[in-house]
């Protein structure tokens, strides 16, 4: 029961701070290892219970969707492609290889999340002009990432929907909520055939996911987003390093 209370308030508080600034895999997936969920398992289940998420941000930017689909067609083959490459590759890797990567893989996702305005400040400085082969190549690569991992994917297709050209943010935030369910969907979707779903801990996580994606889109406006970010940042290093020394044998 601890474990499900756990489990329960992590997504919770995941829901309400990806609806507010991104990042809640680094608070889920560490909850389902730290209860002692497998590795592997727990990303795979963290990827069932999460698909809702972004179902709920799509639904919201549905007419902004609507209006832009020749833009959105663009991406959805490489999105199918990679993340059906990327959930493959996740049931194929051994548990004590994917243990090793967890903290390469936190760490990236969190820069990622730090420098994500930085970027887009970048691209948005520099005129990044449309290039659909680009484009396409690096949305096959966040599908396949997203799907495989999943934390920090929302600034890689930001970047990817800015090289089609669209200079639209509101734009690019609907079309990047719309792929982020369709590559989580689809993970979803293969990995109930992997086995290794903790179908208790799925259903207690939806629930969570759905009431915090809730509770923090009415809150959203009332909140510092900076701090929170903040927040994510520190935990997602504190995260990366403290499995570096684990995973590692530094520590026990």
């Amino acid at each position: 029961m601890e474990s499900y209370i756990i489990a329960f308030l992590a997504s919770l508080f995941a829901g309400f701070i990806n609806a507010i600034a991104g990042g809640g895999t680094l608070i889920t997936f560490p909850a389902l290892i730290w209860v002692g969920v497998e590795p592997v398992s727990a990303n795979i289940t963290n990827t069932v219970a999460l698909w809702l998420g972004p179902l709920a941000g799509a639904f919201s930017y549905r007419q902004i969707i609507k209006e832009n689909f020749p833009t959105l067609v663009i991406f959805l083959l490489p999105s199918i492609l990679g993340a059906i490459l990327g959930a493959f590759l996740l049931m194929n890797t051994p548990s004590d290889t994917f243990r090793k990567a967890i903290p390469f893989l936190i760490g990236f996702a969190t820069l990622l999340l730090a420098l994500s305005d930085f970027i887009l400040r970048m691209l948005k400085n520099v005129g990044v002009r449309s290039n659909s082969l680009i484009a396409f190549i690096l949305q096959f690569a966040t599908a396949v990432y997203g799907s495989y991992f999943g934390a920090g994917i929302g600034i890689m297709m930001m970047a990817s929907i800015a090289l089609s050209g669209v200079a639209n943010v509101q734009v690019a935030i609907g079309l990047k909520n719309f792929l982020g369910f369709l590559i989580n969907l689809l993970g979803a979707f293969i990995f109930l055939f992997s086995g290794k779903v903790m179908y208790d801990f799925v259903l207690v996580m939806m629930g969570g996911f759905v009431v915090g994606g809730y509770l923090g889109a009415l809150t959203a406006q009332k909140l510092n987003n900076e701090v929170v970010k903040l927040f994510i940042i520190f935990w997602g290093f504190f995260l990366s390093f403290a499995f570096f020394l684990k995973e590692f044998y530094l520590i026990p």
